[in-house]
């Protein structure tokens, strides 16, 4: 089960990405002469029109070949006519091509996400106070433990993340709480206080708070299709946010290089989100889908980023870039993706066996 599940999600991923790809290359009449899934020896191959197939041994990526990828292809030149030739294109829509694949990625993860708000609700932390830490703004304006946050400033609350944004945003301004405590129905008056705390990544960091913890509560609300678009949304670029977060803080040294994970360590979330369940297991695929969507973003010559950096300045200098610093800005971009790749592996097999 977690093979297959394994499988499932990375060959999904590459598979809706590719797609990206091929889809807009054919919507804009480009010729396309290999959709692959997987890389090196092939296990199955089939051709329609121009176009082949494959499905390959080794499943960590995949690609789409296009008609006159590469403008110093004499060989597509000569053989393909020139409207099908991805290089004879404007460079708008080669951008166009290329960008579909992350793109792509987005758009799954958002439809993931949709799936599982329409399906399962939205579900989250409830408003409600487990403990009120002694000398706090909370415990001086009298908020309990199973107070169930109503209302905070006027505005009706579900979550209690909802809560906690008012608090972040106040800027240390009293907040007005609508509690309801038993049978009554009391408003509260708290002013917050700057107190250091640790955010996700682990750094001390002051912000206003009330003093108060959750009371771990989880609390599912339905939603409509439409409700769930702009949710899902949400979801999708909190997914986004986070990694670009995440790399900035690596970049900080925030967070160690020994964390940096491989193709094992995404294997063994897969697997454990599968024996949880199909909902966890999609949840993760979409966060997945996110993260890859803004990796191949990054302006690494190899990437979509690094083409959509090449004919941007393409589009500047109106003329392509010399082949020879292509060449040699590629050959940079695969030493630095084969160096990260094996340090994340080196990292996996670190964390396999100790």
């Amino acid at each position: 089960m977690s093979f297959i599940a394994v499988i499932f999600v990375l060959g999904g991923l590459i598979f809706f990405h590719e797609l990206g790809h091929f889809l807009v290359a054919r919507a804009l009449g480009m010729g396309v002469k290999a959709f692959s899934l997987g890389f090196g020896p092939k296990i199955f191959a089939f051709t329609v029109g121009m176009t082949e197939y494959r499905l390959c041994a080794i499943p960590l990526g995949g690609y789409v070949m296009l008609a006159g990828e590469s403008p110093d292809n004499e060989e597509d030149a000569a053989s393909i006519p020139e409207k099908l030739l991805f290089s004879a294109r404007p460079v708008w829509q080669r951008m166009a091509v290329v960008a579909a694949g992350p793109i792509f990625n987005f758009l799954l993860a958002w439809g993931i996400y949709w799936l599982l708000f329409a399906t399962q609700g939205q579900m989250g932390l409830a408003p409600t106070i487990g403990e009120v830490l002694p000398e706090s703004p909370a415990a001086r304006s009298g908020l309990q433990a199973g107070d169930a946050v109503q209302a905070i400033n006027g505005k009706g609350i579900i979550f209690w993340e909802e809560m906690t944004a008012v608090i972040q945003d106040s800027k240390g301004q009293p907040i007005s709480l609508e509690i309801r405590r038993g049978k009554e129905n009391v408003v509260v008056s708290v002013a917050p206080e700057m107190r250091v705390r640790k955010n996700i990544f682990g750094e001390e960091v002051a912000s206003p708070m009330l003093g108060i913890v959750a009371a771990k509560e989880i609390i599912t609300v339905e939603l409509s299709a439409g409700q769930s678009l702009k949710v899902s949304a949400k979801e999708t670029w909190r997914a986004i946010e986070t990694m670009v977060m995440a790399l900035v803080k690596m970049i900080e040294r925030v967070i160690p290089a020994d964390s940096i994970g491989g193709p094992i360590l995404i294997a063994q979330l897969i697997s454990k989100e599968a024996q949880s369940g199909w909902v966890e297991l999609l949840a993760l695929a979409a966060a997945l889908s996110a993260n890859l969507g803004f990796v191949n973003l990054l302006p690494i010559p190899v990437l979509d980023g690094g083409h959509l950096v090449f004919f941007s300045l393409e589009a500047i200098m109106r003329r392509p870039l010399g082949p020879r610093v292509r060449a040699m800005a590629i050959r940079v971009g695969i030493a630095m993706l084969a160096a990260l790749m094996f340090f994340a592996t080196y990292n996996d097999l670190r964390r396999l066996f100790k």
